[in-house]
């Protein structure tokens, strides 16, 4: 039920920007997608003020774009479709040679998460063994679980975004899953 609230909210928001030109709805719209997309563009990005531009052009996009809003189906991944788009951009006006390089920084994956009760127990050490087992995986792995995991999209919608299959993005989830049990009994064992 959750998500089906907030998927209303959402097309409430949409629905107020595109119908009424609301800032105030955009704003709502920005503080709500502002962490996701943040941490999408700078597994994308080398440095902060690359990463601030994308995610300005994202949003104005958005903005640019307002009265079409309403024909959109699912809006996360329309926005991370933009994002992608923005970074290929950038990607290409700048001329780098090198491949895209990850950010630097290591996202606190687990911390802020909804969690149960039983998940209050793991320690602030487990914590940092699974964010480097996490911060460990191959590129690709390591965008599409924190896509999945961070950002609670679905499976078929890290597929839409990244534009590969929903097989892909089920492997590459086990694939994660399996390390991170890896460090998880790892510990254990120590």
């Amino acid at each position: 039920m959750e998500t089906s609230e907030k998927n209303e909210n959402i097309n409430e928001i949409l629905s107020e920007i595109a119908q009424h030109d609301s800032q105030m709805a955009f704003n709502t719209l920005f503080s709500s997608y502002f962490p996701s997309i943040s941490r999408f563009v700078m597994l994308h990005t080398s440095n902060a003020q690359d990463a601030e531009e994308i995610i300005s052009d994202v949003f104005s996009a958005v903005w640019t774009n307002r009265k079409e809003l309403l024909t959109i189906n699912n809006f996360t991944p329309y926005l991370f479709s933009i994002a992608r788009h923005k970074i290929l951009d950038a990607y290409r006006r700048d001329n780098k040679d090198e491949p895209f390089m990850l950010g630097e920084e290591n996202f606190q994956l687990f911390l802020g998460t909804e969690t149960s009760p039983e998940d209050e127990f793991i320690s602030q050490e487990e914590i940092n063994r699974m964010n480097d087992a996490v911060e460990s995986l191959p590129s690709k792995c390591k965008m599409i679980f924190k896509l999945v995991r961070e950002d609670k999209l679905k499976y078929k919608e890290v597929a839409t975004t990244l534009q590969i299959s929903v097989k892909t993005v089920e492997a590459q989830m086990t694939i994660a899953m399996k390390k991170l049990r890896q460090a998880i009994s790892g510990q254990a064992e120590n």
